[in-house]
C-alpha cells in the first residue's frame, strides 16, 4: 500500500490513515489539517520526497495543522472531493472547508512560503479541475 519509507514514517510520527469511511470524522476533530494523498510510489519518485518533507512542514507550524495520509484505495474518490490532477499532493483544510494544495515536490521554502499563504486563506471551494498539461481528452479546451 505505502513505502516501507512512509509506513516507517506514519508509524513513527503516529499520522493517522484516512479513508473514505472516517475522512469526515477525522476532519469534524481537528480545526486546520494537511491530508497527504501519495500516489503511486513505485510509479512516482517523488512520493518518498514528499512523505520525508511531509512531517517536516508539520513540525514547522508547530502544531497548528494536524497531519493525515490518505489510504491509497481512497485516493481517487477523495481526489474528486478535492479537484487536484497530480500526485502527490498536500490538501490543506480548515474545519473541514479547503484552503488550497501543493503538488509536487518543492524547495523547502518554497513549501512554508505556499504553506503561510494557504492557511491565511478563507475557505472556497476547490478550483476546477483542469486536466494537467497535454492530458486533455480530444476536442476539450483547457
Amino acid at each position: 500500500m505505502f513505502s516501507p519509507l512512509l509506513q516507517s514514517i506514519i508509524e513513527r510520527e503516529n499520522i493517522a490513515v484516512l479513508t473514505e469511511d472516517n475522512i469526515d470524522e477525522f476532519l469534524e476533530q481537528h480545526k486546520e489539517v494537511a491530508l497527504f494523498f501519495t500516489g503511486d510510489y513505485e510509479r512516482l519518485v517523488e512520493s518518498n520526497d514528499v512523505a520525508v518533507i511531509f512531517p517536516e512542514i508539520i513540525k514547522a507550524f508547530r502544531g497548528r495543522i494536524t497531519p493525515a495520509v490518505i489510504d491509497r484505495r481512497s485516493e481517487r474518490q477523495l481526489q474528486l472531493r478535492y479537484l487536484f490532477n497530480a500526485f502527490p499532493t498536500l490538501v490543506f483544510l480548515r474545519e473541514g472547508e479547503y484552503l488550497g494544495v501543493i503538488s509536487r515536490v518543492m524547495d523547502w521554502n518554497e513549501y512554508i512560503v505556499e504553506t503561510s499563504q494557504i492557511l491565511s486563506k478563507e475557505p472556497s471551494k476547490p478550483p476546477a479541475f483542469q486536466f494537467p498539461e497535454g492530458c486533455a481528452p480530444a476536442g476539450l479546451k483547457q
